[in-house]
């Protein structure tokens, strides 16, 4: 088992790396597979600082997460004490949230309103617990989903995930 101390570590330089690119960390995890150790880094863009919703052009892409890796794993490879709890080496991973990202507070909600959605509840909501439809905003705590005619009002303090679904 990893200790938190050790990947909260990874998560701070990771955060300063991408901050120099101007981006924002989404997740960092270090797992074992089957291939050996790997660490896995999810680079996002800052939400809008206006708030207003993300167009697809302003996403992740490839030449962000390779700037990312190259200055990520040149620290990594200069500083042993970053990954030296990793027997046998490492595999260095750097990507975005997808496409199908996973909405996981309020301020998602907002920042992708417009985007067709797929939220799951805890417990039903009028007999339903998974909705989809398009994210239309947040009201007195709670989403507002579109689907079809109807607008689905989830509470956030129900969901118990929610991801965005891939338009095509």
């Amino acid at each position: 088992m990893i200790s938190t101390e050790r990947v909260d570590r990874l998560r701070a330089v990771v955060a300063r790396v991408a901050a120099s690119h101007g981006l924002d960390i989404f997740d960092v995890q270090c797992r074992r597979e089957a291939s050996g150790w790997v660490v896995r880094v999810v680079i996002d863009r800052p939400a809008p600082p206006d708030g207003r919703p993300e167009g697809l052009d302003e996403a992740v892409g490839i030449e962000d997460c390779q700037r990312v890796s190259q200055d990520f794993g040149a620290l990594l490879d200069v500083e042993d004490d970053l990954t030296s709890w990793l027997p046998g080496g490492y595999t260095l991973e750097v990507s975005s949230p997808g496409l199908d990202r996973p909405l996981r507070h309020e301020a998602d909600y907002r920042r992708f309103a417009g985007r067709l959605a797929k939220i799951v509840t805890e417990t039903p909501i009028d007999g339903q617990s998974a909705f989809a439809g398009r994210l239309s905003g947040i009201e007195h705590g709670e989403v507002l989903l579109t689907e079809g005619r109807r607008v689905h009002r989830v509470p956030l303090a129900k969901i118990r995930r929610g991801r965005l679904d891939v338009e095509f």
